[in-house]
């Protein structure tokens, strides 16, 4: 396995920006509870060739929602299996992971891979729970939301929802997406619309790696948070149903999401989930036995 080693000029980066960052005005509308300073780097955990943020749900939160306050240009990735395969096939793909602000361990898989790798706290961070999160947190911080992608009919019927659940939530917009590219006018004229609306949090639903794809090109452009949240849109407006809390808990939700989507499904899951484990089981036998813990082990 190939063994990624630090970048001397992303350091130097990181450090430039936080002496930037230091003469910036803290928000008062933030509570330093259950965040992360914008000081300190993310704690992440390497599972397979891609970097999942090691933070539990709240802090998590906590850390968007500083960044949404101050409206700066993130990316947050919802990382499953599928994903996290993408990224060790594609190059290209597992670029754009490393450059995402925020890779969050949404299937249970990667959450016990955190665990056994010696992250014991880490608990998931999932596409719907941050979606109702972050508008709950929305709605009391006075932070607009600009939802993008996916189709009208789903865009409406998740509006009905949000507000009867988020009476306060400022919605910026609900925008769907063409399925062909856009044009680079279409393409600025949405930056200016989502810039325009002064919305601090963008979620997309436009699938994986597309959506991904997308807000890594983006970064610097739309001064928002932009979170991928693939398919949580059809779930939030009841057009899928969302697995019970028991088989998330686990980690069986794929197998409720084939029983649902059958055709569409079985494709993904065989071609990702064997080969998953397998790294996966070569990734914990290196780490579980490397010279160094046998040697430790042995105390010599």
């Amino acid at each position: 396995m190939k063994t990624t080693l630090p970048n001397p000029t992303l350091a130097i980066s990181n450090i430039a920006a936080e002496q930037v960052l230091m003469h910036l005005p803290q928000s008062k509308n933030v509570s330093n509870q259950n965040t992360v300073s914008i000081y300190e780097a993310l704690p992440c955990e390497q599972i397979l060739n891609a970097s999942v943020t090691a933070l539990r749900f709240k802090p998590a939160m906590g850390t968007i929602m500083q960044w949404a306050h101050r409206k700066e240009s993130r990316a947050v990735c919802v990382a499953n299996v599928h994903m996290l395969m993408e990224s060790y096939w594609h190059p290209k793909f597992s670029q754009v992971l490393q450059k995402a602000d925020m890779v969050t361990p949404d299937g249970m898989p990667l959450v016990w891979m955190m665990k056994l790798l010696g992250r014991e706290r880490q608990d998931r961070v999932a596409g719907m729970d941050i979606l109702q999160s972050l508008c709950q947190q929305a709605s009391e911080q006075n932070i607009k939301v600009f939802f993008l992608g996916s189709q009208q009919a789903i865009l409406d019927r998740m509006r009905t929802r949000l507000e009867q659940e988020y009476p306060h939530l400022d919605i910026a917009a609900m925008k769907p997406l063409p399925f062909r590219p856009l044009t680079l006018q279409e393409d600025q004229e949405l930056i200016e619309e989502i810039h325009a609306s002064g919305a601090g949090l963008v979620f997309l639903s436009l699938g994986c790696p597309k959506q991904e794809k997308w807000m890594a090109e983006h970064q610097g452009q739309v001064q928002a948070v932009m979170i991928g949240l693939g398919g949580a849109f059809p779930v939030y407006a009841g057009l899928k149903k969302w697995a019970p809390r028991w088989v998330r808990q686990a980690g069986l939700e794929w197998l409720y999401r084939l029983i649902q989507e059958p055709r569409r499904l079985i494709g993904r899951y065989s071609q990702t989930i064997p080969p998953f484990m397998l790294l996966s089981l070569a990734q914990l036998l290196s780490h579980y036995f490397s010279p160094r813990r046998v040697l430790s082990a042995f105390k010599l």
